[in-house]
């Protein structure tokens, strides 16, 4: 009766004879977590809606997702956007046919690439999709599939070399099970706080019983969690293509400067 969020198309992504059981059931067979997961679905939509209605300059937006993401097509996306999906191929491209023949359109004056996440090098491939490192992204991170830390680590270095500083970086980081050792939450989250730091990013998280409260919602103490966490970060390092427009500019004043000085001589 008050949904935290409405997706008009999701029920376009479900198999037949999972579409035909009640809400109820696959609630409680399919999503165990379905609590959680419309929190922090609602949390990422009102984070994105609200940083891009804010700034003009966030008109390049990297959803990274696990190739069924209906925000393309169910958020409300300001002219000029360009956003780019990070997943994996044959499941986006699946979703993607599927969500077409329901008539769903990408937004007029938006644009939609998207990049495998199987691809041999991810920064080239969101790079020969028309990225652009000098200018401001804003980054989404919620269902890409990262079975290990080095895996996320991989994606923060890709994140880092390509997102100009400023950039920022939100989403939900899962539990990675080669860091079962840790006691607990807190430790997990200093581990994270370090990867982050270490790729040059400013990270803070953020408790799903405080996003609750903000929705006005008691959030049961749940296992469902499972070791995620809810971040937002800010990118504090020069992206590779700024880097490479500087040392281009500071050559050319170099040169000019000695070609200054032979005239002079």
């Amino acid at each position: 009766a008050d949904p935290l969020f409405i997706d008009p198309y999701a029920a376009v992504l479900l198999s037949l004879d999972v579409a035909d059981q009640t809400s109820e059931s696959l609630v409680s067979h399919l999503m165990p977590s379905a609590e959680h997961y419309r929190l922090t679905t609602r949390y990422l939509d009102d984070t994105l809606q609200h940083l891009i209605s804010r700034s003009d300059n966030f008109r390049q937006i990297v959803l990274l997702t696990d190739g069924m993401d209906t925000r393309p097509y169910r958020l409300s996306w300001p002219k000029m956007s360009i956003m780019y999906d990070v997943s994996p191929g044959r499941i986006f491209s699946t979703a993607a046919q599927q969500l077409r023949g329901a008539g769903a359109k990408i937004p007029r004056n938006c644009v939609l690439f998207h990049t495998p996440l199987e691809s041999p090098d991810l920064q080239e491939g969101l790079c020969k999709n028309g990225f652009n490192g000098n200018r401001p992204s804003l980054w989404v991170l919620q269902g890409l599939p990262l079975p290990s830390s080095s895996s996320f680590k991989s994606l923060l270095l890709v994140i880092s070399n390509l997102a100009m500083k400023g950039g920022i970086f939100i989403g939900e980081v899962p539990h990675f099970p080669d860091w079962t050792a840790a006691a607990d939450m807190v430790s997990e989250q200093d581990r994270l706080e370090n990867l982050f730091f270490t790729q040059g990013f400013r990270v803070s998280f953020v408790l799903y019983e405080n996003v609750a409260k903000d929705f006005g919602l008691d959030l049961a103490p749940q296992r469902e969690q499972c070791g995620r966490v809810l971040f937002v970060a800010e990118q504090l390092r020069f992206s590779d293509a700024q880097m490479e427009s500087f040392w281009t500019h500071f050559e050319r004043t170099e040169e000019d400067a000695d070609e200054e000085g032979f005239e002079e001589l």
